[in-house]
């Protein structure tokens, strides 16, 4: 048995032992006083932040579902004043659907066609047509057409724009040929929101 005062070491062991258990109580002290400091540094950031965004948020012009449904309306009908069996997609900003139409006898294949190119052209904030082109004339940016697989870079497309900010895009497939997709899109655009 070790007694204190003794030469055989047993005060540095008792020593030695009682420092550790301060070092550890003294670790862990600083452990809670630093998550305290973190939960409450934290608590004031989040408050600050909220109160930042709050201050910084912006209006943007929407795309209404009045709108949405008109828009779809007057591209069927474009479409079939010229004989054209299509369908036709509405998205809103975030490439959403918004609203959506099919002539009886348009194609199965149209529905998914319409949907990419409302799409595209929100996401891209170009006419589809244009985004075809691009890629034709410069093959580098093959890579566009697999960036999104709700992507499609065939005419049809047209992003819709109010006040000069994009708030959706139309998509129409059917039609024999892409330009002419684009020109009931364009036409539905132009009637739908004047």
């Amino acid at each position: 048995m070790f007694r204190q005062g003794q030469g055989n070491g047993g005060s540095l062991i008792y020593k030695q032992a009682l420092r550790q258990q301060q070092h550890r109580n003294n670790k862990k002290n600083i452990e809670e006083t630093t998550m305290k400091k973190s939960i409450i540094a934290l608590a004031f950031i989040a408050t600050g932040l909220a109160t930042g965004v709050q201050a910084k948020t912006t209006a943007l012009p929407t795309l209404t579902d009045g709108a949405a449904l008109e828009l779809v309306n007057q591209g069927l009908q474009f479409c079939r004043k010229d004989g054209y069996n299509v369908s036709v997609a509405v998205v809103d900003r975030t490439g959403s659907l918004k609203a959506f139409g099919r002539s009886e006898l348009a194609g199965p294949h149209t529905v998914d066609s319409a949907q990419k190119k409302a799409f595209t052209a929100a996401s891209m904030g170009q006419p589809t047509a244009n985004l075809a082109k691009l890629v034709t004339d410069k093959p580098f940016l093959q890579g566009l057409k697999d960036m999104d697989s709700r992507m499609l870079l065939l005419g049809g497309g047209m992003p819709i724009k109010v006040d000069g900010q994009i708030v959706g895009g139309i998509g129409i497939g059917g039609a024999p040929g892409g330009h002419l997709d684009q020109a009931c899109a364009e036409q539905a655009i132009k009637v739908a929101l004047k």
